[in-house]
């Protein structure tokens, strides 16, 4: 009994150590990569297609302030007054499930950027757990403006696309500093399924969307403009 407590503790120390410590050193170093980059490698090979990422890291600064507006608009309006979970829209996506509707998506821009760089998409009651950990670690140690860097960087922007230097270059021939409301509108529309959803040829339920985020983005508060750029 002993043994198996000794182990278990060493389990746990070493657990919380190299999380604690991962956390701490992705807030000043680059995400290059992601699980998701790779399971998305795997699945394009298995498809017979050749393996694609399109990434690279740019600082919060040469991103438009369109692009985080519109990100919060579409995913998160709450995302500067959290602390990581909007309980509410939690509460309401529980009460859909116990009626048997269709299953809403109630994860904050914090989960999703936990989810993303640090663990799978595949649901489960453990990457729940998880996600909720590492959820409250970034908002401890990353802090909101961190966050929405990270986010900006690795999230998934199309099929082989991911942050918003590749979707600048690939969808819309520009810079990430330079995307518009208009585009940045777009490549917020295509964040719940950007595999199907194609924001450099939106359809005419996505320019409906669209349209419905550019609203939003003047009636959300404003992110900080002093980190980002105009």
């Amino acid at each position: 009994m002993k043994i198996v407590t000794r182990w278990l503790r060493n389990i746990l120390i070493f657990f919380f150590t190299s999380t604690i410590l991962a956390v701490v050193i992705l807030k000043y170093i680059p995400v290059y990569i992601t699980p998701l980059m790779l399971i998305r490698c795997v699945e394009q090979m298995i498809d017979g297609e050749a393996p694609q990422i399109n990434h690279r890291w740019v600082p919060l600064e040469k991103i438009s302030h369109n692009l985080a507006q519109a990100a919060m608009a579409s995913e998160d309006n709450l995302f500067l007054q959290h602390k990581g979970f909007d309980l509410e829209q939690i509460q309401k996506a529980q009460i859909d499930a116990q009626k048997g509707k269709r299953q809403r998506g109630a994860s904050t821009i914090s989960q999703q950027t936990a989810r993303n760089v640090f663990l799978w998409q595949h649901r489960s009651w453990l990457r729940k757990g998880l996600e909720a950990y590492f959820t409250f670690l970034i908002e401890a140690i990353w802090g909101k403006e961190r966050i929405m860097e990270v986010y900006l960087n690795s999230i998934e922007m199309g099929k082989g696309i991911y942050g918003a230097d590749a979707v600048a270059r690939i969808n819309f021939n520009t810079t990430p500093d330079k995307l518009t409301r208009s585009q940045s509108a777009y490549i917020a529309v295509s964040l719940p399924n950007p595999l199907q959803r194609d924001s450099a040829h939106p359809t005419s339920k996505m320019k409906k969307m669209q349209r419905t985020i550019l609203k939003r983005m003047n009636q959300i508060e404003q992110f900080p403009e002093e980190v980002c750029a105009q």
